[in-house]
């Protein structure tokens, strides 16, 4: 385990102590994990409810964001003990945490997922949803949500220059959110994009959280590129 350690450390050194590293640990052992803890590593992303909530039992002393695609009648599984929601992309969605939210007597924090991709098959609210959304008071309506920021993938694609041109579109558009509909709200902060082969691209464009799995557990036989 002890490469889990180095390749954290070598993250630390060119990431900024200011953006959020989420280790996304799916498929991943509990072992795995430790060893990321061990390096310091203390907040968790997985995409699979119930992988998710077998490792919370094992490991329930982390902070698990989750940030797959969910499904509504998988919200009551993580409303528990989830940390953050980084993947809210619909309203449904949003309405069915808070229902279970309420049950549980906790206040979830939540990013709201935008479509920022040029793939139709990636999920999340366009902005005119989202301004929609905002401008009718529904999220501010919902009490037992706290929405945190906005969440993009980018497409999958080799042109980087179209990756920066996606996370400017996110950035720019938090900027507008928050100048419009959040001005006075201090836990309105996050934007998360990036993942372990462009998150440097994302971070020079405003990421406050990144989202690294490859990068952090995988074993690598040539030098860590900045």
């Amino acid at each position: 385990m002890k490469h889990i350690i180095q390749n954290i450390n070598e993250l630390r050194s060119v990431i900024p102590a200011s953006v959020k590293i989420i280790a996304i640990s799916k498929t991943r052992t509990i072992s795995e994990i430790r060893a990321a803890m061990e390096a310091g590593q203390t907040i968790f992303g997985e995409s699979k409810v119930q992988e998710l909530t077998a490792k919370h039992e094992q490991a329930p002393d982390i902070q698990w964001h989750f940030i797959g695609h969910l499904q509504t009648n998988k919200v009551k599984f993580l409303v528990p003990f989830v940390r953050m929601i980084q993947s809210v992309d619909s309203l449904r969605v949003l309405e069915e945490i808070e229902r279970q939210a309420r049950k549980h007597n906790r206040i979830i924090d939540c990013l709201l997922q935008i479509h920022i991709a040029r793939e139709e098959t990636k999920f999340g609210f366009s902005e005119q949803e989202t301004i929609d959304l905002l401008e009718d008071g529904t999220i501010q309506a919902l009490q037992h949500i706290r929405v945190c920021g906005l969440m993009g993938m980018a497409s999958l694609t080799d042109d980087m220059e179209a990756v920066r041109k996606e996370f400017r579109a996110l950035s720019d558009f938090f900027k507008r959110i928050r100048h419009d509909f959040f001005p006075a709200e201090a836990s309105f902060c996050e934007i998360s994009m990036g993942m372990s082969n462009d998150y440097l691209i994302a971070i020079e464009e405003g990421a406050t959280m990144v989202r690294i799995g490859s990068s952090i557990f995988e074993k690598r036989e040539y030098q860590f590129i900045q």
